[in-house]
C-alpha cells in the first residue's frame, strides 16, 4: 500500500475520535480499569505530544500513534497506537512505529519507551520485531502483571 501517507495532525477531528474511541473499547474488553492508561483527547493535543496519522489515498484515516516527548528524561513514550481493523495486514502498525521513533530521532531523543498489556500478542510482536526490549516499568507507571514495558534505544 504504497500510497499511506503518516504526517502529524490533530486528534480533534471526528474520523480520529472514533478511532481512539475504537481503541477504548478494545482495550476495555481486554483489562480493567487500573490497567489501561489512555491519554484523553486533551491529553494528546498538549505541546509535549507528537500525534501521527496514516491516511490512504483516498484521505481515510488508517491508523495512528502518539509519542508524548519527555525531554529532560531523554525519551518519548509511544501512546495510543492503533490501526483500524480493516487496514490491518497492510504493515501500517510498522510504518507508525518507524515515523514516531523518527519523531523521536528529531526531539533529539535518545529512547522510545512504551507500556503495552500481555494480551496483545501482535502489538508485542511488532515491538520486539522492531527491536524493543523488554525493561522495568518507567515514568509514573509501577508493576502490574498485566502490563509488559519495552524500549528501544534509537
Amino acid at each position: 500500500m504504497s500510497d499511506v501517507t503518516i504526517a502529524a495532525e490533530s486528534p480533534r477531528q471526528p474520523e480520529i475520535v472514533r478511532l481512539l474511541e475504537a481503541l477504548d473499547l478494545y482495550l476495555e474488553a481486554l483489562y480493567p480499569p487500573d490497567s489501561n492508561h489512555l491519554l484523553d483527547i486533551e491529553a494528546l493535543a498538549q505541546p509535549n505530544i507528537r500525534f501521527l496519522v496514516a491516511r490512504n489515498g483516498e484521505g481515510s484515516a488508517l491508523g495512528c500513534a502518539a509519542l508524548r516527548v519527555f525531554s529532560a528524561e531523554g525519551y518519548g513514550e509511544l501512546k495510543r497506537m492503533y490501526v483500524d481493523p480493516a487496514a490491518r495486514g497492510l504493515k501500517i502498525g510498522r510504518r507508525l512505529l518507524a515515523a514516531i521513533e523518527d519523531a523521536a530521532r528529531g526531539e533529539g531523543l535518545a529512547a522510545v519507551r512504551l507500556e503495552t498489556g500481555i494480551a496483545q500478542p501482535e502489538a508485542i510482536g511488532l515491538y520486539r520485531a522492531a527491536g524493543y526490549r523488554e525493561g522495568p516499568p518507567f515514568g509514573e507507571y509501577r508493576p502490574d502483571p498485566l502490563s509488559l514495558f519495552m524500549e528501544r534505544v534509537l
